[in-house]
């Protein structure tokens, strides 16, 4: 078990690192104007598979490893952050899957597996967050307790917090599309979501 001191330390750290804008929030926040809330759960889904990943590899010291390796990560981000770069630049035409649609069109939808991708992508391609995990929680790890149920409950917490975050982001992109669909400007709102999306896919392949 974790002492309820660290975990009143934990909890706030935690909450204040995944709240900050980043990647995976401002992903968030795109596919909750696109796509809505309840279609982007399946990308936070992935999201959280991909910091759940990091957190364990974190503890077990294989992310040590893999930062090593930098080689590894430039490809992957510049794979992802390419991928994200052109749904963006798609969107910022008001074309493809996730652009929101004209009025009287019907959308197009996006798959549940593509989405979950590109959640997971956006979470481990990223070094920051491999980097933060290693820093942040060996320390909250006892050495005079089992690790297991440790990392069972530090993880759990990660991940609660991590899909509230993510809410917060995604219901504030909703808002901002109701916002501007007053105005009827749909393709504002199309070159506002791939501009957010496109920016990620910089910041994925740069970062």
């Amino acid at each position: 078990m974790v002492s309820s001191s660290l975990l009143a330390l934990f909890v706030p750290t935690f909450f204040f690192v995944s709240a900050t804008p980043g990647m995976c929030m401002t992903l968030a926040m795109t596919l909750g104007m696109t796509i809505g809330v309840r279609r982007a759960l399946w990308m936070m889904l992935g999201e959280l598979l991909g910091v759940g990943l990091i957190s364990v590899l974190a503890v077990v010291g294989v992310a040590a490893v893999m930062l090593n390796y930098p080689t590894v990560f430039t490809v992957f981000k510049w794979v992802g952050g390419v991928y994200l770069f052109y749904l963006g630049f798609q969107m910022w035409l008001s074309k493809g899957k996730m652009a929101i649609p004209q009025e009287g069109l019907q959308p197009k939808e996006t798959g549940a597996r593509e989405l979950m991708v590109q959640g997971f992508v956006t979470a481990v391609a990223n070094p920051k967050g491999w980097a933060f995990c290693i820093s942040l929680l060996p320390p909250f790890i006892s050495a005079d307790l089992p690790v297991i149920p440790q990392l069972i409950i530090l993880v759990s917490i990660i991940l609660i917090i991590e899909f509230i975050c993510l809410n917060i982001y995604a219901a504030g992109g909703r808002t901002l599309r109701h916002f501007l669909q007053k105005s009827g400007n749909v393709r504002v709102m199309n070159r506002i979501a791939g501009s957010l999306m496109m920016g990620v896919g910089i910041w994925l392949a740069f970062g």
